[in-house]
This record gives C-alpha cells, structure tokens and sequence, in this order.
C-alpha cells in the first residue's frame, strides 16, 4: 500500500487549498481516515478526523473552515481548507486506516505535503 499526498502550495492569507491523499495497492477497505500537520518546532497535531460510517472530527482551530471527505471509490480523502490563516503553516500528512487481503486496519501515513500561508 503507498499513500500519495498532494495539493499543498504557498497561498495567501485568506485563500484556500484543497489536499489530496490517493491510496493504492491491493486495499479491501479503508477504516478511519484523518490529517495530521507538523508546524516547525512543533510536535504532529492532529487537524480532521472521520471514522469510517461516522462524523467528522476538527481541531479547534480549524473547525469552520476545514472540511475532510473521502472518496471510497477512489480510494482517496481530501481536505478543503478555506480561509487559510498563517497559522496554519506546516506540513500536513494524511493516515488511513486500511485493511488489504494480508492485514486489517494497518495505519499508513503520507509523505506529507507543504502549506504555507502568507500574510
């Protein structure tokens, strides 16, 4: 299985950005899906959740203008992220959850995709 993120980019202050992160591989089912982002100098935060069949989960500081989808069929989640603010600087990686005809619900991560917003 290999998880390739894109969409990340330098974008102003108040723009917007959507993330992708495509899997492929010999994939049964992706379980839970979620995006990660690691400002520098800081530690890996989780930024949206959402568990296979269920709610999306935010971060408070991102509630309101980010949203995570997935796209079973395409084996793909997104993330829209609207109203970008310099804070949100970091690079972002994508987790899903993935069950393959030799193992259930292993965590695979992305390569991580750069965000950079300017003021």
């Amino acid at each position: 299985v290999q998880l390739q993120a894109s969409g990340g980019g330098l974008v102003q202050a108040g723009g917007s950005l959507r993330l992708s992160c495509k899997a492929s591989g010999t994939i049964v089912s992706i379980n839970g899906v979620g995006w990660y982002r690691q400002a520098p100098g800081k530690q890996r935060e989780s930024v949206a959740l959402l568990a296979s069949g269920g709610s999306p989960n935010y971060a408070d500081s991102v509630k309101g203008r980010f949203t995570i989808s997935r796209d079973n069929a395409k084996n793909t989640v997104y993330l829209q992220m609207n109203s970008l603010k310099p804070e949100d600087t970091a690079v972002y990686y994508c987790n899903l959850g993935i069950t393959t005809w030799s193992s259930a619900g292993l965590n695979y991560w992305g390569q991580g995709t750069h965000v950079t917003v300017q003021r």
